[in-house]
Formats: structure tokens, C-alpha cells, sequence
């Protein structure tokens, strides 16, 4: 009996997530209905569908998100061709977004895109300048070393055991022309920035919220932040250039071009955390 009871509410909250989600179903139909061509041709209405479908399944916190930002996110996301929860390349995350409604301040659950460091690396792989990237940990107890300036270079030789605490995070790319460039950042330095620039950092206990990324998976985080600051120095393609202006953000118009539509993420709020990170396809955890 008490196991009938479990399916039947697990049965009953699948009724309901489907529920909250078809309302933005009809959305995502009238949208591309209306915009046209807002997505790349290989994206369909019913591909669409089916990925906020997915994305709503694992994560059940974006059913209760604005339809706007919701929709908006999955645009953004779609419109730079990086599937949410494919592989770490993307993600839409809820979280309470500070909003002035009549005057008054008030929490309102909307969802975020945010590029996984994957996502920045098959970017990167579509310039047409482009040979290669790669990104490494370093422990303390490797060899490394470094060097900037007119004669730079990098050697790192991992030992195989007893390799010690993280100490840095480094990222290598070179281009056709034969130029390369990397970046490193100190660990502290990776988490500083993360500190600075996420939503999911709470000044006040000095914690990342405990569903964030910076929380779950810091060492994904930190590789990300190195990326970007390496992607920065590179040529880039206005895929790459647009990906940097729109990574982290809210929007709740959808346009032709979501490049262009204003982030409505309140930056000023440090009460503002992330309230869930969605599990990936493959893991689900």
C-alpha cells in the first residue's frame, strides 16, 4: 500500500509539472510562429518543444519561472545552437530575480541561461580560424611553470600520484595563422571572480548557494572562468561574441535576434541566488 501510495504521487506530480508546462508549450509554438526564423532552420517547433520539455523534467523548479524568461532562455540558447543539459554545454537555471513591481521590491522566480565551458568550447571550434583548445587542472605538486610577455611560455608535467591540492587552471588555444594563447588563473583568483559575477554567492555567509554550479561542481566553474578570460584575447566569431554578452543573463522578450533583447538579471540584489542547478541528461545527477 505504501508503495502504491509513492506512484501515485510521483504519477500526480508528473500530472502536474505537465500541467504548468503546457502553457509554455503554446507559447513556443506561437513564437516561432511569429518570429520566423529566430532559430537556426534545423530547429523545429516540435525540437523545441522537446527540449523544454526535457529541461522542465529535470529540472521541475523552471515550471514555476516566468513563461517570459523561461521561453527567452531557451531562445538564447537555441539561437547559438547549444542544447541545455546536452553535455554541459548549456543551462537554464531558476532563481529569484529582484523585481520592482508598483513601487515595491519583490522576489520573482525566472530563469537564467548560463554557457557551460563546454559550450564555449564547441563555439570556439566553429571559427574558421580555429585548431584547437584545451584546458588542464594543475596540482600542486606537478611541475609547472609559466611565462608572459614577448618570449611566452608554458610547461606543466603532472605527476601520477600524490598529486595535492588544486593550485590553477590553464587554457591553450591555437589558431590556423599559427598563433597561440593561453591563460592561467590561480585557483583563489577563479573563485574570487566567481564570487564577483554569480548570482549564486551570498555575501553575507560567504557561501555559494548549495544548487548552484559554483557549489556542485566548482572545478567545471573555474575552467569555465579561465575559458572565458582566454576567449577574450582570441579573434572571435560574433557566435563567440554574442555567447559572451549573453551568458548569465534574463530576458523576457524573444526577438529575431536575442543578442539584442536587454538582460533583465538585477546585478544590484546580493540577496539574488540561483535556486536550482539541473541535472545533465547522462548523469542525472
Amino acid at each position: 500500500m505504501v508503495q502504491n501510495a509513492a506512484v501515485m504521487q510521483l504519477k500526480q506530480k508528473a500530472l502536474e509539472n505537465r500541467a504548468k508546462s503546457k502553457p509554455i508549450e503554446e507559447l513556443i509554438q506561437k513564437s516561432l510562429n511569429e518570429l520566423g526564423k529566430a532559430v537556426p532552420s534545423h530547429l523545429s517547433a516540435e525540437r523545441l518543444v522537446r527540449i523544454a520539455l526535457t529541461t522542465i523534467r529535470l529540472n521541475p523548479s523552471l515550471a514555476d519561472c516566468t513563461k517570459e524568461s523561461f521561453l527567452g532562455a531557451l531562445f538564447q540558447s537555441a539561437q547559438l545552437g547549444l542544447e541545455p543539459n546536452v553535455e554541459g554545454q548549456a543551462y537554464i537555471i531558476a532563481y529569484n530575480n529582484s523585481r520592482n513591481v508598483n513601487g515595491k521590491w519583490v522576489k520573482v522566480k525566472e530563469a537564467q541561461f548560463q554557457i557551460g565551458y563546454k559550450g564555449y568550447i564547441e563555439l570556439f571550434y566553429r571559427h574558421g580560424n580555429s585548431v584547437s583548445i584545451d584546458m588542464h587542472t594543475v596540482y600542486e605538486n606537478d611541475i609547472f611553470e609559466y611565462e608572459y610577455g614577448t618570449d611566452a611560455k608554458l610547461k606543466h608535467i603532472p605527476v601520477f600520484k600524490n598529486r595535492g591540492e588544486v593550485v590553477a587552471y590553464y587554457a591553450v588555444a591555437k589558431m590556423k595563422n599559427g598563433g597561440s594563447l593561453f591563460k592561467v588563473m590561480p585557483k583563489e583568483e577563479c573563485i574570487a571572480h566567481g564570487k564577483t559575477h554569480s548570482k549564486c554567492y551570498d555575501a553575507k555567509t560567504d557561501t555559494f548557494d548549495k544548487n548552484s554550479p559554483w557549489y556542485k561542481d566548482p572545478d567545471a566553474m573555474c575552467k569555465k572562468t579561465v575559458l572565458i578570460q582566454l576567449v577574450k584575447l582570441l579573434p572571435k566569431s560574433i557566435e563567440l561574441q554574442k555567447a559572451l554578452a549573453m551568458d548569465n543573463t534574463t530576458k523576457v522578450t524573444v526577438r529575431p535576434d536575442m543578442f539584442e533583447v536587454q538582460d533583465e538579471t538585477n546585478w544590484e540584489d546580493e540577496n539574488t541566488i540561483t535556486v536550482e542547478l539541473p541535472p545533465t541528461e547522462e548523469t542525472g545527477a
